[in-house]
């Protein structure tokens, strides 16, 4: 599976640490990445309102080699998908494929980059795993409501809730035979990560799916899956989407339920206990 990113994620992961320097730098390669790819330094350097040697401290800051480096791997960027800045107002069914094509990617760029080793290990701790807990914040939750879900319905023993202290009051009551699976956008959360230190000290496993493998939550989980960052828009700025991590939820789910077909009947079961509250 391919594991590389893009500069362009890399920078919008990187941005809010970055020091006020680099972040003018960010903003005008974020803006029009296709433009700066003709640049010269200097070009670059008067757009951002900084000096040349700081448009060259910002390539080291990325592990770049130089000014050219950035260049070349912009060149490399699939401009039609890395923004959403230019989505049409006109033309619905071109913004359609625009947007069509964003999810696409975002989708891709999530399934295709998943180390298959960790995810085999993932896979095989929801397995044996007595209970596990799903937590998430804000707008992530109905992620975690999903996973929820979909597990319990292949015969998994899952619990959530909406609430940060009911969370915690499970954790308290978990030990080390269940796991906890941690949804976050940044992996920055401040509830989320006094559940990992909760569960550490419980010596329950812990598993973390954000968009940032540097993230704090990353660093306190036994296993961490990255999502893809979802496309950018109003130019520099980007959005947290919700595709990514349903899309691993679900690739989850159908992976668990391919490695045993007998909860098939597991799901059906449940199907026909619900079918009474369909029209």
């Amino acid at each position: 599976m391919e594991n590389e990113e893009s500069i362009i994620e890399q920078i919008l992961r990187q941005k809010n640490g970055m020091s006020p320097s680099d972040q003018k730098v960010a903003e005008i390669v974020l803006k029009k990445p296709e433009e700066v790819v003709n640049y010269t330094i200097s070009q670059l350097a008067q757009a951002a309102g900084v000096s040349g040697a700081s448009v060259t401290r910002f390539c080291h800051n990325l592990n770049l080699s130089g000014f050219h480096q950035l260049k070349v791997s912009l060149a490399r960027v699939k401009s039609p998908v890395s923004s959403l800045a230019s989505l049409s107002q006109d033309d619905v069914s071109q913004a359609l494929d625009q947007i069509a094509a964003s999810k696409e990617d975002e989708i891709d760029r999530t399934l295709r980059r998943l180390p298959a080793a960790t995810l085999k290990e993932v896979l095989d701790l929801l397995e044996k795993s007595r209970l596990i807990q799903v937590a998430a914040e804000g707008d992530t939750y109905p992620v975690a409501e999903d996973a929820v879900y979909k597990l319990n319905q292949l015969g998994l023993l899952v619990i959530s809730s909406p609430t940060m202290e009911t969370v915690l009051g499970q954790t308290m009551n978990m030990n080390s035979s269940d796991c906890l699976w941690l949804i976050s956008n940044s992996g920055e959360s401040s509830g989320l990560l006094k559940l990992a230190y909760l569960a550490k000290e419980k010596g329950i496993k812990v598993i973390s799916m954000t968009n940032r493998p540097d993230s704090p939550l990353a660093a306190k989980s036994d296993y961490h899956l990255t999502t893809a960052i979802g496309q950018t828009v109003l130019q520099e700025e980007y959005l947290f989407s919700r595709l990514a991590s349903s899309s691993l939820v679900e690739a989850i789910f159908l992976l668990l339920l391919n490695r045993d077909k007998k909860r098939l009947s597991h799901i059906q079961a449940h199907e026909k206990l619900i079918a009474d509250r369909k029209v």
